[in-house]
């Protein structure tokens, strides 16, 4: 299975979405990135996807994006490919 990075923060209700949709495709492991407790994190996480807000994920070498891209990847059965590597 293909590794999940998810740049998160603390209280962020589509990080915790993002986390049971992956968890519900079998995802075991997430290594989770916080931002709020570690700004120079935000700073790599924006230069990387060029985006500001969390959750930002990565499958593999694919950064799918938040919770929202992530979901629309599920309804398109894109997700288990990401995973399967």
């Amino acid at each position: 299975m293909s590794k999940v990075i998810m740049y998160v923060s603390g209280f962020c209700p589509y990080c915790t979405m993002a986390e049971k949709l992956l968890r519900a495709r079998g995802v075991v492991e997430i290594e989770k990135i916080r931002v709020d407790l570690h700004p120079e994190q935000r700073i790599e996480m924006m230069h990387k996807t060029g985006r500001r807000t969390v959750p930002q994920i990565y499958i593999g070498q694919t950064h799918v994006g938040g919770y929202d891209d992530l979901a629309l990847l599920d309804q398109k059965g894109g997700i288990t490919g990401l995973l399967a590597g």
